[in-house]
C-alpha cells in the first residue's frame, strides 16, 4: 500500500471520529489497527467503536451502508475507503457456533470484552494515541502470545472460526500461541465443520498468502486444524521422498518448504493453492520398484484430489481452473529443453505463465534446488517475442473453402497444423502456407464442378 493511500486512509477515519466525537459520541479507534499501531506497523483498516446507534452514525454520513445493523455494524464510505464503524455491543450465547442469538448495545468495555484475543481487544484515543487495555493486551504484545479473552474454551464454542484466526494471527503476527488457548484448539478442533465451507477457505487463503505461511501450516498441524480441514494434505506428513530428489525429508516437509520462499510478500492465492496441493497425489502413487520409491501419475492424482477439495471449499470456477492447471503443468517443467519448438512455445504461452514459472522456482528450492529449467524458461521467454509465440494466422477456413475444402473437422486439423508449423519455423507467408496445406491435404479437397 501506497503511503498517499495510508494517509488517506488514516485521514478518513479521523474524519469519521472527529464527525462522531463533535455530536458528543464516544468514538475509538479497535481491534487489529490498535494492535498494528501499538507494533509500529501501518493498519490495513481502520475499525472503529462509538456510543452512537446505527441510524445515529447513518445520519451524520452521505454515505454509508448498513452491512449488518442488527449487530450495530455500519460501512461508512470516505473519499472511495470504507471503514466499518460499530456501535457498542454486547453479545448474547453462539447458537450456531459464529452468530450470537441476540445484541444490545453497551459500554466500551463490554464491547471489548466479547472480542476474541487479547491483543485485538485493546482501543485507543485516536487524538492522544492513548491505549486502553481491559483485556491484558498490552502485555501479550510484548510477551508476544495469541490468547482468548477469557476461557478459550468458551471462546471457541462461541465461534468456532476463532481456531483458524488463532493460527492466522499467530502466524502473521510471528507470535505463539498461549497453552491452554492451544490446548482448546486441539480439544475442540472439530467443531471447525460446523462452520461454512466459504469462511473456512478464505481463512486458509490468508494463512497461506501471508508472510509466516510456513509456521501456519505447522500450527494447522500441531493443533490438529490441519487434520479435519485438509485431510488430504495431513496425511503428507507420512509420505517418505527419496533424498537424491529431495533432502528436505516427506512431502509434507516439502510443501511446507515452499512457503519459505515468499520472500517476506503476500503470494498470488491461486499460486498459494497450488504449491500446498500440487503433490497431494503423492500419498496414493507411492510405490517401490526395484528398491527405489517412485510416485508416477502423481501429477494427475493430485490434479483428481485437488478439485475435490476445491469444490468442497467452494472456490470459484476462475480460481478453480488456474490452480488446476498449475497443478497439471508442474511436471512439465522437467521436459522443456527436449521439447520441440512449437511444444515448448505453447507451453509457454499458457495463461497466467508467470505463475506456472513462479510454482516449479518454488518448487525446485524446496527440493534439489536444481533451477536450471527455471532459467531456461525465463530466458526463452525473454529472447521470443509476442509474434513468435503468437504468430499472426497465415491463412483462415474462408481460404481453405476458396481452395476446395469442405467445412469440417479436417479444417480445425489443417488450421493447427499450419500454425504448428509456423510455431517451429518451417512457414513464414501465406503462399507457404498454401504450398504445406496442398502437399499435405491437397488429394483431399472436394473436386470443382
Amino acid at each position: 500500500m501506497g503511503e498517499k493511500n495510508i494517509d488517506r486512509r488514516r485521514e478518513g477515519a479521523l474524519e469519521i471520529v472527529r464527525t462522531l466525537k463533535a455530536k458528543g459520541y464516544e468514538t475509538y479507534f479497535v481491534g487489529g489497527c490498535v494492535r498494528d499501531l501499538v507494533m509500529g506497523k501501518e493498519p490495513k483498516d481502520y475499525d472503529i467503536v462509538t456510543n452512537a446507534s446505527p441510524p445515529e452514525i447513518m445520519s451524520l454520513f452521505p454515505h454509508t451502508v448498513a452491512v449488518g445493523a442488527h449487530f450495530g455494524v455500519v460501512m461508512v464510505i470516505i473519499e472511495g475507503i470504507s471503514y466499518e464503524v460499530a456501535t457498542f455491543r454486547w453479545e448474547g450465547a453462539y447458537e450456531d457456533g459464529r452468530h450470537p442469538s441476540r445484541v444490545r448495545f453497551t459500554h466500551l468495555q463490554e464491547d471489548v470484552k466479547r472480542r476474541d484475543f487479547t491483543v485485538n481487544g485493546l482501543a485507543m484515543i485516536p487524538e492522544t494515541g492513548e491505549v486502553i487495555d481491559y483485556v491484558g493486551g498490552l502485555a501479550d504484545i510484548k510477551r508476544r502470545i495469541i490468547r482468548t479473552i477469557g476461557p478459550p474454551s468458551d471462546r471457541f464454542k462461541e465461534d468456532h472460526l476463532r481456531m483458524l484466526r488463532a493460527v492466522r494471527f499467530a502466524s502473521q503476527l510471528g507470535f505463539a500461541i498461549e497453552e491452554e488457548t492451544g490446548k482448546a484448539i486441539s480439544s475442540q478442533a472439530r467443531l471447525i465443520h460446523r462452520i461454512s465451507a466459504e469462511r473456512i477457505r478464505e481463512e486458509l487463503t490468508k494463512i497461506i498468502t501471508q508472510p509466516g505461511a510456513k509456521r501456519g501450516l505447522l500450527l494447522l498441524m500441531e493443533t490438529g486444524l490441519m487434520r479435519e480441514v485438509l485431510p488430504e494434505v495431513d496425511v503428507l506428513a507420512q509420505v517418505e521422498q527419496p533424498h537424491e530428489f529431495h533432502p528436505e525429508g516427506d512431502v509434507f516437509t516439502h510443501t511446507v518448504k515452499m512457503f519459505d520462499f515468499m520472500e517476506g510478500e503476500e503470494m498470488d492465492r491461486r499460486l498459494a493453492w497450488a504449491a500446498l496441493l500440487h503433490d497431494t497425489g503423492k500419498a496414493q502413487t507411492r510405490d517401490t520398484i526395484d528398491g527405489r520409491v517412485h510416485f508416477y501419475g502423481h501429477g494427475e492424482k493430485s490434479v483428481e484430489i485437488a478439485e475435490k477439495i476445491m469444490e468442497r471449499l467452494r472456490f470459484s470456477k476462475e480460481d478453480k481452473e488456474c490452480v488446476l492447471m498449475l497443478i497439471k503443468q508442474h511436471m512439465r517443467f522437467m521436459h522443456v529443453k527436449d521439447m520441440a519448438p512449437r511444444t515448448l512455445k505453447k507451453f509457454l504461452r499458457l495463461p497466467h505463465f508467470h505463475l506456472h514459472l513462479a510454482l516449479h522456482r518454488l518448487d525446485c528450492l524446496a527440493s534439489h534446488g536444481d533451477l536450471t529449467n527455471y532459467y531456461f524458461c525465463f530466458e526463452m521467454l525473454k529472447s521470443l517475442s509476442q509474434e513468435e509465440l503468437h504468430p499472426p494466422r497465415l491463412i483462415s477456413g474462408h481460404d481453405l473453402i476458396a481452395w476446395g475444402f469442405t467445412p469440417g473437422p479436417l479444417m480445425g486439423k489443417i488450421l493447427r497444423s499450419v500454425e504448428d508449423a509456423q510455431l517451429d519455423g518451417k512457414i513464414v507467408t501465406k503462399d507457404e502456407a498454401q504450398a504445406f496445406v496442398m502437399e499435405k491435404w491437397g488429394a483431399m479437397r472436394e473436386p470443382r464442378s
